[in-house]
């Protein structure tokens, strides 16, 4: 039995691991799209560095496009199998997948049109609507805590990883020769206290963890509180400097998050009386989807629910659908707050604002979560006083800010408390993924710290034999 690692190694995003059992069932868990990744983006996504026709089925920990965005792109290239998620992931995945194929084709379309001026090599999407459909159709649904054998050999169950609407932790157990081996993938982990979801659960003893280490060399606790951050930010630009606040956000999960902090102001008599614009339809479906499933919410959320029966709407916000609104944002010099999708500003309509008002002393660009380095939002956070968006350098003359505290990922005491159900010395080995290396090696020496004495970080293609 081995596992190879074809995303997410030493980076923090496209996450893909390939498990190949004894009996010749190959299992990916995840099926992730690379975002940010400078040059190398496009080349990473065409290629996966497995055949998907040999792949048998695949297991979906949620529906984050950098970890669902490449099944259409799968499917397409000959995998047939079933795709096993929660039936929220499998709603949400649904609308993001039809969106990340539009976002796709209109960007090439966009880009095209520069590159022909350019005599350049025209470009194609990684897929587009019809592909993703297809790819739809190989859904199919097991909730948290059932038990799904996927051969006689291999059984697997999810248990709730409180990152985003329907994320789950698999937890796989294969039987050979009458040996039982324990492989948990954590998925993103989400944060203990979170803002609207319920907790991370308790799983049961592993042999080996693919661990997620996004955040873990930091702290989120210490930062001042979210509607405190945010009034701050939209009263100095918006009241003061009579400018737009244009917020880069993942449509599920983090404009949520945004929309239910807006709200708690609203309740406190404290919310500016302002334009808010929702510019995602993505967004909205997301929206809808998550107040669809209330079962995942946290207590504090259900304690909103009785006084105010729509936690997530209002005065002042709109939901912007069509482009000609879009565009008529940034003819509209009135003072505002933008939430637009995608939360690196690598794609879709907020890239497009940050175009329009990146060179707007009177401009914010409020960053809310986690960047890939040589994301737009990356460079933008780390003070670039030039930035490329669209091929064409403009200078950044907007202010830049970031509330680090609105992460979905766990920091390294939450990823702690995660493990706190293990028995250090039964755990045979800890990958960890979906981080970044520095990040990843200061996190492995608190892990060993706390007993887990075996941990490995593995690069990009690495095959690792399981014992």
């Amino acid at each position: 039995m081995d596992i190879t690692f074809h995303g997410a190694a030493r980076n923090v995003t496209g996450s893909k691991h390939l498990l190949h059992l004894p009996d010749g069932t190959g299992i990916l868990l995840d099926c992730g799209m690379f975002q940010g990744m400078g040059e190398h983006t496009e080349d990473m996504n065409e290629h996966f560095g497995f055949n998907p026709k040999k792949v048998s089925c695949m297991i979906l920990s949620h529906a984050h496009i950098d970890h669902c965005g490449l099944i259409p792109r799968l499917v397409a290239q000959g995998f047939s199998g079933q795709i096993f998620c929660t039936s929220a992931t499998m709603d949400l995945a649904r609308i993001l997948l039809m969106d990340s194929a539009k976002i796709q084709m209109s960007d090439a379309d966009y880009s095209n049109k520069h590159r022909k001026k350019k005599g350049m090599e025209l470009i194609e999407p990684l897929y587009n609507e019809e592909q993703a459909i297809e790819a739809l159709r190989l859904f199919k649904i097991v909730e948290y805590h059932e038990e799904y054998a996927i051969t006689p050999q291999c059984k697997f169950h999810f248990s709730d990883a409180g990152h985003v609407l329907g994320s789950c932790a698999v937890h796989l157990v294969i039987t050979e020769n009458e040996k039982e081996t324990h492989v948990t993938f954590s998925g993103d982990v989400g944060r203990y206290g979170d803002l609207l979801l319920k907790n991370p659960q308790r799983f049961p003893q592993a042999d080996y963890i693919l661990l997620e280490s996004t955040y873990g060399d930091s702290l989120h606790k210490e930062l001042e509180p979210i509607e405190d951050a945010l009034l701050e930010i939209i009263n100095q630009t918006c009241l003061i400097k009579k400018g737009k606040v244009i917020i880069p956000a993942f449509s599920v999960g983090r404009t949520q998050e945004l929309l239910f902090a807006l709200n708690g102001l609203e309740l406190k008599g404290k919310l500016p009386d302002l334009s808010y614009y929702v510019d995602s339809p993505l967004s909205e479906k997301a929206t809808t989807v998550l107040k669809e499933h209330p079962e995942v919410y946290n207590r504090d959320v259900k304690e909103v629910l009785k006084v105010d029966d729509d936690p997530f709407a209002f005065k002042g916000l709109r939901f912007v659908q069509s482009t000609e609104e879009s565009i008529a944002l940034n003819e509209d010099n009135r003072p505002c707050v933008i939430i637009s999708s995608s939360g690196m500003a690598e794609a879709g309509r907020v890239k497009h604002h940050i175009k329009n008002n990146i060179n707007n002393q009177k401009t914010t660009i409020l960053i809310v979560g986690y960047c890939e380095p040589n994301s737009l939002g990356g460079r933008l956070m780390r003070g670039d006083k030039e930035v490329f968006i669209f091929g064409e350098k403009y200078q950044v003359n907007a202010d830049v800010r970031a509330i680090k505290s609105m992460s979905a990922h766990g920091d390294y005491e939450d990823l702690l408390h995660f493990l706190k159900c293990q028995e250090p010395g039964k755990v045979k080995k800890i990958f960890l993924v979906h981080g970044e290396y520095d990040v990843q090696q200061r996190f492995a020496a608190r892990l060993n710290e706390h007993g887990f004495t075996n941990i490995e970080i593995p690069h990009q293609h690495q095959k690792v034999v399981l014992e």
